[in-house]
């Protein structure tokens, strides 16, 4: 299948892997392990020839597949390499003469079937992501505990545990820690972890080369079968089909299962409503988006872990304030500053932090509601929302109500109008003083200029 299984092309002179080495970074950095492993994993480079890249596919579903789907990607990534590469070409690779060898024996071709199988499941395993590497807070501390009494005990209560909650937030970790627990406490266990877009992949081979009955011995006779992002086979009847009935046979034979997805199974649109029923059978843990002390705690964790680079305090402090979206790319900015600093040879500062990272910053400015500001402001001035709402004009009263509508002209795109509408239906004129006053005011008035400050910081947190 090209260069990668050992064969060099003679297409250019100067034959190279790195572009495609970088190239398949890219491509796992923006799509993740799980889409590499199931679609760029199987290609084979071949080469330049001329302003062509050249890569070869192992069959017609697998290369219509990805020019459908990531061509135009892959052409971007060739491009940032070289320049002159202007297509991409894949070509569905040549099939090898075939060779005469001695049969096996019986038990020799279970044992060989036995290693390859584990192998297979090991590689879609990544080995950072242990019980021990993963950061317990409230935001998911149901989801871990789950996890945890799957991977210890051979009989839980609940089947299926089904994972939901945003991208990066720690679903597939757990999944993988489950996995390698499972397999460190009983090796002869068969556990299968899978997303469910290669699931899907895997049945429609099946069905192409008529081949399903060893699909249905590899995912029906497992101990511990794991599917992530099973939104995936929203629409798709024929996969659902098999799915459904791959979970029931596992549940019937008390076999675990351990299903993820984007959201809730009643919010799953375009699933089955039997498998939706099914999937809620056990035990259903949503892992919310982090909270600060849990965003600390990560970058405290992963800095610790970090040879030669010292991170200061106020730079952790500081990521865990700023970079709000999910955990992946919370990890992935303290990874950049420390490489930065390792490759330029600087220590890190809050100054090289912000300069490092002003792309990501800008990108997870949180957009804040009206409603979220005048919550906040009552709460720091001990109001009833209503009071502060109200119309009121007591100086305890007005000023909080002018602080809440400075910061939401501060804080957010809304117009002076669409604010006043907010405040128990004032007009813009009214916006517009409590703004000025309070602009005037805190020039002069250090208690109300730290009030301001305390504030933003915690609508900012």
């Amino acid at each position: 299948m090209g260069a990668t299984g050992g064969v060099a092309s003679k297409l250019s002179s100067d034959f190279d892997l790195t572009p495609w080495h970088r190239v398949s970074d890219k491509f796992k950095q923006e799509f993740g392990q799980h889409a590499y492993n199931t679609w760029l994993g199987q290609l084979g480079y071949e080469g330049i020839d001329g302003s062509t890249a050249e890569l070869t596919a192992p069959t017609k579903f697998v290369r219509d597949w990805i020019q459908r789907n990531y061509a135009a990607r892959l052409l971007d990534f060739f491009q940032a390499e070289n320049p002159r590469i202007k297509s991409l070409s894949i070509r569905i690779a040549a099939r090898r003469p075939e060779m005469v060898a001695v049969q096996p024996t019986a038990a020799e071709a279970a044992a060989a079937q036995a290693e390859a199988v584990a192998a297979e499941e090991s590689s879609a395993l990544d080995p950072k992501y242990t019980f021990d590497s993963f950061v317990v807070g409230k935001s998911n501390e149901l989801a871990y505990a789950a996890a945890k009494r799957i991977a210890e005990t051979d009989e839980v209560s609940f089947n299926p545990l089904f994972l939901h909650g945003g991208v990066g937030l720690g679903k597939t970790h757990l999944m993988h820690a489950i996995a390698w627990e499972v397999r460190r406490r009983n090796p002869q266990k068969r556990v299968v972890y899978v997303s469910a877009e290669k699931f899907m992949f895997e049945f429609i081979a099946a069905l192409r080369f008529k081949d399903t009955h060893a699909f249905k011995q590899k995912f029906r006779t497992v101990d511990l079968l794991m599917v992530d992002d099973v939104q995936f086979i929203a629409n798709k009847d024929s996969t659902q089909e098999e799915f459904f009935h791959t979970f029931n046979a596992l549940v019937d034979n008390r076999c675990q299962v351990v299903i993820t997805a984007d959201r809730s199974p009643t919010d799953l649109e375009g699933i089955e409503e039997r498998i939706i029923s099914r999937l809620g059978w056990g035990l259903v843990a949503d892992i919310h988006p982090t909270d600060y002390e849990l965003r600390l705690g990560i970058l405290q964790s992963k800095a610790e872990q970090a040879s030669g680079v010292i991170v200061p305090a106020e730079v952790l402090e500081f990521l865990a304030r700023r970079i709000t979206s999910n955990v992946r790319e919370l990890e992935g900015a303290l990874n950049r500053v420390m490489a930065y600093a390792t490759l330029v040879g600087r220590p890190i500062t809050m100054d090289m932090t912000r300069d490092v990272l002003q792309d990501l910053i800008r990108a997870n400015d949180r957009k804040l509601t009206i409603d979220e500001i005048q919550r906040a402001v009552a709460d720091y001035f001990n109001l009833r929302l209503s009071e502060m709402l109200s119309e009121r004009r007591a100086r305890n009263i007005a000023r909080p109500r002018q602080i809440a509508m400075y910061l939401a002209k501060q804080m957010t795109s809304r117009s002076l109008p669409e604010i006043g509408r907010r405040f128990g239906g004032r007009d813009h004129t009214t916006v517009m003083h409590a703004v000025r006053k309070i602009e005037d005011l805190r020039r002069d008035d250090s208690q109300l200029d730290d009030d301001l400050t305390r504030l933003t910081r915690l609508l900012e947190g």
